[in-house]
């Protein structure tokens, strides 16, 4: 699991690839309302849409989500006594969406999309600068990776070229590399 942070409006937002995909702290996000963000978190998640998106989310990506248990938190959403929180949904439906770790430098993670909707009912304006700021650092990676593999596809071209001229007969053998192998195997 590689971290990266991201800075959007001031606030250090963690970015940690699990799975190949990217999961953003909600913790980092709440912090820029309250000093609590796991009461901000959920407030959020007690939210009939919010129950409603993660199933669908799970639904889509998840085909060990637990949909019987679903029901039964589907059913508890329309009264006034229901808390929801991340470790929670994670035990109850099996999702996949968030992770909630413990301990001093924990707190709870989700998929990029459930980020999103988080901080589109956290702060529309707060969604946009993220947006703008994971873009950016898509961007970076995405030219990095290409450089690399530009540089690796050169490299195997350049290998393929001396090959190919150590081929080449009536060279000078001091020239031909293939002839430098065989006197070391000899």
């Amino acid at each position: 699991m590689t971290k990266k942070k991201i800075s959007v409006q001031g606030l250090a937002i963690t970015i940690e690839q699990i799975k190949d995909e990217d999961y953003i702290s909600l913790t980092d996000i709440a912090k820029q309302s309250t000093d609590e963000p796991r009461f901000i978190i959920q407030n959020w998640m007690k939210n009939t849409s919010t129950v409603m998106y993660l199933w669908e989310w799970e639904k889509l990506h998840n085909p060990n989500f637990n949909r019987v248990q679903m029901h039964t938190v589907l059913e508890t959403t329309a009264t006034n006594r229901f808390v929801m929180s991340p470790k929670k949904w994670i035990e109850l439906t099996g999702a996949i969406g968030m992770v909630s770790q413990s301990g001093r430098s924990g707190g709870t993670l989700a998929h990029k999309d459930i980020a999103l909707n988080f901080c589109y009912w956290l702060s529309p304006k707060f969604q946009i600068y993220l947006i703008k700021e994971f873009q950016r650092l898509k961007e970076e990676e995405y030219s990095r990776k290409n450089l690399e593999w530009h540089i690796e596809r050169i490299t195997n071209l350049v290998d393929e070229t001396r090959n190919w001229l150590d081929t080449i007969p009536g060279q000078k053998p001091d020239r031909n590399r293939l002839s430098h192998l065989k006197e070391t195997d000899d």
